[in-house]
């Protein structure tokens, strides 16, 4: 279908999944267009231009023109900006030709799809300028959470790093992240980190909520602190009294206006669940022109 991939994503399963979902497959009636078979001849050829309204950061145009292609693999296709591009309001994103029903009938899947993950890698670069903006020197790298859409993780944090950020986790099986309820079952942030180490996991991130379950955590073998609801002047603390054994990550309550005091603090990463649970969509849209 497509040249390009993302690791552990299958476009080809996830364009038709999608316009299955949106012809009805499967459902009484379903499995058509009803609008563009009953309006558009099945002749009829279109050209149509993908522009945006606001300043954004592109992503996703492989994904959209998948979705056309899947309808009409004649079509000819122009992606005229790179993955990851800053591109101002009014920019011209994608060209297209081919048949018209094709392109009506995929018109929205493509563009929902453009939308959220522009939405999505947009919001990263803005946060990844305001650790940027901020000022003095800063280690920290800005990452995503879990915190995605059922179903879209994978496109999700590819979102993420086109935008200038870096991914936490993929899942719950990369990495063992020990919070407060597996402390609370374990009986303390020692006992929990090493009944993970005890268990074969090699990477052990353990949540401390105060300074002094610092070094308990550090003493049982974890290796890396997430240090949440922090606030500069603690992290600042808490990274002094880590040392350099461990990388440290800041988390909870960041913010477009906190996050640059939050990097300057000394931690090593500083992850934003917003990234991809409040990302607004880009105003994208495609305009069509009749060719016969």
């Amino acid at each position: 279908m497509s040249s390009f991939s993302i690791p552990g994503f299958d476009l080809e399963a996830f364009v038709t999944a999608t316009l299955a979902e949106d012809l009805g497959e499967g459902l009484p009636g379903g499995g058509r267009d009803v609008t563009s078979e009953s309006v558009i001849p099945a002749h009829a050829r279109f050209s149509g231009v993908m522009d945006n309204r606001d300043a954004i950061t592109v992503c996703g145009l492989p994904i959209a023109a998948a979705f056309f292609r899947a309808l009409d693999p004649d079509m000819r296709i122009e992606i005229l900006v790179e993955e990851g591009a800053q591109v101002s309001p009014g920019s011209d994103l994608m060209r297209l030709e081919g048949n018209a029903r094709a392109m009506l009938t995929a018109e929205r899947s493509a563009l929902n799809t453009v939308q959220h993950l522009s939405g999505v890698a947009t919001l990263t670069r803005q946060y990844v300028d305001a650790i940027e903006e901020f000022g003095g020197a800063t280690k920290a790298r800005l990452l995503d959470t879990r915190k995605t859409i059922p179903g879209l993780r994978h496109l999700e944090k590819y979102a993420v790093r086109t935008g200038g950020g870096s991914n936490h986790r993929m899942g719950l099986w990369d990495a063992a992240m020990i919070k407060d309820n597996h402390v609370l079952v374990a009986g303390g942030v020692a006992e929990a980190v090493r009944r993970a180490l005890s268990a074969g996991v090699k990477d052990v991130i353990c949540e401390v909520d105060h300074i002094d379950q610092i070094e308990p955590a550090l003493q049982a073998g974890a290796t890396r602190l997430l240090l949440d609801n922090m606030g500069p002047d603690r992290l600042r603390e808490a990274v002094a009294l880590v040392a350099g054994r461990v990388p440290c990550e800041a988390s909870g309550g960041v913010r477009l206006d906190t996050i640059g005091a939050i990097a300057a603090s000394g931690v090593d990463y500083v992850s934003v669940g917003r990234l991809t649970q409040s990302a607004p969509a880009a105003d994208i849209g495609l305009d069509f022109t009749p060719l016969d």
